[in-house]
């Protein structure tokens, strides 16, 4: 099944909708289509419409990469993880740069997922985050298990005025790569190689709750004297 939002969406991570109800479509194609979030049309297809559990989500293709800080913002890593969240194993599938247009390379990456996914099946529920170069299939120099690299911040707003004098601002273009060294994601598809990074939900920084106790316990007396 194919269920996919009627606008492009880019920066609603994991954002249901939850101010009005959701309008179903159906396209001449047999496609179905929803106004809303990534994340709505995953929740929608799994807890109402299907008769039975989908063995995968497979979220994408997007236009251009979610490699790094990208995950944070990305609509099409929404999806996949609100499939993982509901049990199911899920990937991300995102065409990096796309200024050459290679769908077609990664529609078969992901098919070669789905497939070996098939053959050798994990029994827990895995959420994946596949980038793929932007080259044609028989150019990639293989795949490779990655770790999140990490940009530079963001580039400063842009301010334009509109038509009626009001003044507006555009977010400025995500920040270039920082950590993007052996073993990231921004390196293997530097290197025309297929990055398939495991994320996980839980953002706690272990390596910090005992300083954080420590933290508080000497700001309690001060805090709630």
């Amino acid at each position: 099944m194919l269920l996919s939002g009627c606008t492009v969406v880019g920066d609603h991570f994991n954002s249901l909708t939850l101010d009005r109800p959701l309008n179903l479509q159906k396209s001449h194609n047999g496609f179905y289509y929803v106004n809303g979030t990534p994340t709505d049309c995953v929740h929608l297809a799994v807890t109402g419409m299907l008769d039975v559990m989908p063995d995968m989500i497979i979220s994408g293709i997007n236009q251009g990469a979610n490699m790094g800080d990208d995950t944070i913002y990305s609509g099409t890593v929404a999806a996949a993880t609100e499939g993982f969240l509901l049990g199911i194993p899920s990937i991300a599938v995102s065409l990096v740069n796309a200024s050459r247009g290679n769908y077609l390379t990664a529609a078969r990456v992901a098919a070669d997922m789905v497939s070996h996914f098939r053959e050798n099946e994990i029994q827990s529920p895995v959420l994946l985050n596949i980038n793929v170069p932007d080259i044609e299939y028989h150019q990639l120099k293989g795949i490779e298990v990655t770790r999140l690299g990490r940009r530079h911040k963001a580039e400063p707003v842009i301010k334009s005025q509109s038509p009626r004098g009001e003044v507006m601002y555009w977010v400025g273009a995500a920040g270039p790569a920082q950590d993007a060294g052996k073993g990231t994601d921004f390196y293997a598809t530097q290197n025309d190689r297929v990055s398939v990074t495991p994320l996980q939900i839980d953002l706690t920084r272990y390596d910090q709750l005992d300083f954080i106790a420590r933290w508080l316990d000497n700001q309690a007396p001060v805090m709630f004297k």
